[in-house]
């Protein structure tokens, strides 16, 4: 299902960078240390064990990277492709035994647990405010999951995991304070009886050039699903620095 998702966006961004006359292309990279704030998890979510893969076990923090490609068509419709891995490992032992999708570990052994929460973006999005000191655009994700989660022993391994679809709210803002210094938040966010997501980045900018920028501040990614098959939520910071470079027509 990722090859083909990431086969129709790739498509679908070829379209426009041949149809289109007015356009700018944008290749950005973010990188930076992320930072778990919690993560509880219950699999089976009707009859497995509830633990903390932050609390009952202790999380490595990990660097992280992200890269994205935007194509703004007519300075008001902007296309975009993410690629967001996120892979977090956790060790600890726990007092009590924990039943985990079908496999029973025993106290007070040592376990190792791996979230993994990798996401495939495609997203339009369309500016509906251009001011030359604030820019403000509402559009709609579609993004692919592909997540697991693992928790292993000496001699036992048991893994849940998942790949799906989930569409959400795209939004943009930026307060251009002069022709240098910007405040941005921008993000995807959702909530529904299902579960939630949201993935919100709020930086300050700096513009080197019409072609160059950076930007640094903090991000915060959290969601998660409370079904019978899963309960899962998950909340992560990051401290994030970003780059970007536009190529003019």
């Amino acid at each position: 299902m990722k090859i083909l998702i990431l086969s129709i966006s790739i498509l679908l961004l070829t379209f426009f960078l041949k149809t289109s006359a007015t356009a700018q292309a944008v290749i950005d990279f973010e990188t930076g240390a992320v930072f778990t704030g919690y993560n509880d998890v219950r699999i089976p979510g009707d009859q497995g064990t509830l633990f903390s893969l932050k609390d009952d076990l202790t999380p490595k923090t990990k660097f992280f990277y992200r890269l994205r490609l935007n194509y703004t068509i007519r300075s008001r419709h902007t296309l975009s492709l993410l690629y967001a891995p996120l892979e977090i490992k956790s060790e600890g032992s726990v007092p009590e035994g924990i039943f985990f999708e079908g496999v029973v570990f025993d106290a007070n052994t040592q376990l190792r647990g791996t979230y993994k929460f990798n996401s495939y973006r495609l997203t339009y999005r369309y500016s509906i405010v251009q001011k030359p000191s604030f820019e403000f655009g509402l559009g709609f994700t579609a993004k692919i999951r592909d997540a697991s989660i693992a928790l292993s022993s000496s001699g036992l391994t048991s893994e849940k995991s998942n790949v799906g679809f989930v569409p959400i709210i795209n939004f943009r803002l930026l307060w251009k304070i002069d022709d240098k210094f910007g405040l941005l938040l921008d993000g995807d966010a959702l909530a529904a009886p299902q579960g939630r997501a949201e993935d919100i980045l709020i930086a300050a900018t700096y513009k080197f050039s019409d072609n160059l920028g950076i930007r640094a501040g903090y991000r915060i990614l959290e969601g998660g699903a409370d079904n019978d098959e899963v309960y899962n939520f998950a909340l992560f910071h990051y401290a994030s620095a970003g780059i970007s470079y536009t190529f003019n027509k």
